[in-house]
C-alpha cells in the first residue's frame, strides 16, 4: 500500500531534510521510526523536495510503500509516538500506486521571514534578524523581474551542477507588518539555495543599489553578495 503523509518540522537541529549517516536528518527520523512501525524491513521514503540545514517546513510531503494491515488513524499516531518533537504528522492517506511525492507535485509555495525591528533573541531560529529597515515599495518592484520562465543560474552556487537552471516562478511577492518581513514565492520547484539567493539580492536592491534584472540577465552569482540565512526559510505548501 502506498501512503502519502503531510507532515512539519522545526528545522533548527537538523543537518537537513536529506538523510545523512551519523547525522540527525528529516528524513532519517521518518525512516526510524517506519522501520519500528513495519517490524524491522527498511522503508525508504520519497518527500515533494529536500530542505537545507536550519530551514522549516509548515506542510511537507512524502509517500512510502508499506506492507502492514494498519489504519490511517493509528498509523499517523504511530508515526507522531516514534519521531521525535521536532516532527509532526498532520495527515496520512492511501494514494495510488503510481504517485510519485516529487514528480506529481505541480505547485510549490516558499516564504521568508524576516525582522526590521530590534534584535529578538527568541525568534533567532525561526526568523531572520536583519534588524535594519528596508524599502519594501522598491524591493517589490524589483522582485516581479522574477517571475516568469527564466534560467535562474544568478541565484545558485554553480559548484550545484544541473543539466538546467531553468524554472518557473509563478508569483512573487513582499508584504511587511509590524517589521516583519515576510518574501513569497510560488513557482513549479526551485533549485538548491535559489530562494535565500533571490531574498540576499534583494535585500541588496536597497542597500546597494542592485538590480535584480541584471542579475538575473546576467547568470553569474558574483554579481551580488550574500547569501540569506537558512532559519527564516519555510516550506509553506505543495500543490498536486
Amino acid at each position: 500500500m502506498r501512503y502519502l503523509i503531510n507532515f512539519s518540522y522545526d528545522g533548527t537541529l537538523f543537518y537537513g531534510y536529506q538523510k545523512q549517516p551519523k547525522l540527525r536528518t528529516v528524513e532519517g527520523e521518518l525512516e526510524k521510526a517506519l522501520k519500528f512501525i513495519s517490524g524491522g524491513e527498511d522503508i525508504i521514503i520519497h518527500s515533494s523536495g529536500r530542505t537545507d540545514r536550519g530551514v522549516h517546513a509548515i506542510n511537507q510531503y512524502a509517500h512510502f510503500d508499506l506492507n502492514k494491515d494498519i489504519t490511517l488513524y493509528k498509523l499517523k499516531c504511530a508515526l507522531n509516538t516514534y519521531t521525535p518533537n521536532d516532527i509532526y504528522v498532520k495527515r496520512v492517506e492511501i494514494v495510488d500506486n503510481e504517485f510519485h511525492a516529487r514528480y506529481n507535485a505541480k505547485k510549490k509555495t516558499y516564504i521568508y521571514k524576516l525582522n526590521t525591528n530590534e534584535y529578538n533573541p527568541l525568534e533567532r531560529n525561526y526568523v531572520y534578524q536583519y534588524n535594519k529597515k528596508l524599502d519594501i515599495d522598491k524591493m517589490n518592484i524589483e522582485i516581479k523581474y522574477l517571475i516568469g520562465k527564466h534560467d535562474y543560474s544568478s541565484f545558485v552556487n554553480m559548484e550545484d551542477k544541473k543539466e538546467s537552471y531553468v524554472r518557473t516562478i509563478y508569483d512573487a511577492y513582499i508584504t511587511e507588518k509590524d517589521g516583519l518581513v515576510t518574501f513569497t514565492f510560488i513557482g513549479d520547484g526551485f533549485l538548491k539555495y535559489q530562494i535565500r539567493n533571490m531574498v540576499g539580492a534583494l535585500i541588496e536592491v536597497t542597500t546597494k543599489n542592485k538590480s535584480i534584472k541584471k542579475i538575473l540577465d546576467s547568470k553569474d552569482r558574483t554579481t551580488f553578495g550574500k547569501i540569506a540565512p537558512s532559519e527564516g526559510l519555510y516550506l509553506l505548501n505543495v500543490e498536486y
